[in-house]
């Protein structure tokens, strides 16, 4: 079912969370709402990222089920989906603070500046993410594509860092199935045992 299932029937269901937000911060009559906001797009944004990011490992690690296949073959639609998110999450930011003088104020804050990088290292992501921008990169795109997991640090960082790091714990349960997964995959690829070579004859 999920490889019958179209692709635009997922991009409207990834659509729908934003357009509610937008729809919600247009219409609300709390003046604190686009503030409210800020909070749960970037959540949603950090969500769709780990999600992107455990297709690969979850594919390793249950060979031959469907459901990680399928992730996997639609990651780059959850991607750039995370890219999305995590750009209505900067606007509503920036409408928040209201003013550039503000928003520069912040910057010696670990999680400002750390949300900073890993959102513009998202944008030459989401900028290559179509098919002829491959091509057109060749081997390059590839490495481009590696430094994601730069970026997923930073976004760990960006969310722990909250509040004067008080809750970190949201940002390290959510974080903490791709460190598995991925801790699993280096293992599974460089440091698992190996069985004798067949001698040649």
């Amino acid at each position: 079912m999920l490889n019958r299932l179209s692709p635009y029937w997922l991009w409207a269901l990834l659509s729908l969370p934003p357009v509610l937000w937008t729809y919600e911060a247009m219409t609300s009559t709390n003046e604190r709402i686009i503030h409210i906001l800020v909070h749960p797009t970037g959540e949603w944004a950090a969500r769709l990222l780990i999600v992107t990011m455990m297709a690969t490992p979850l594919m390793l690690l249950f060979k031959g089920w469907r459901g990680p296949r399928w992730l996997r073959k639609n990651r780059r639609y959850l991607g750039v989906a995370a890219f999305g998110y995590a750009a209505l999450h900067t606007v509503f930011y920036l409408i928040d603070k209201g003013s550039m003088t503000r928003v520069l104020g912040e910057l010696e804050r670990t999680y400002i500046w750390a949300g900073w990088i890993a959102f513009l290292i998202f944008v030459p992501l989401a900028i290559t993410s179509m098919d002829y921008a491959q091509r057109l990169m060749g081997k390059h795109w590839k490495t481009l594509q590696r430094t994601t997991y730069v970026a997923a640090v930073f976004t760990l960082l960006h969310w722990a860092a909250l509040h004067n790091w008080d809750h970190p714990g949201a940002a390290i349960v959510h974080f903490a199935p791709l460190i598995a997964l991925e801790a699993y995959r280096v293992w599974y690829w460089y440091l698992r045992p190996r069985g004798p070579r067949l001698a040649s004859a």
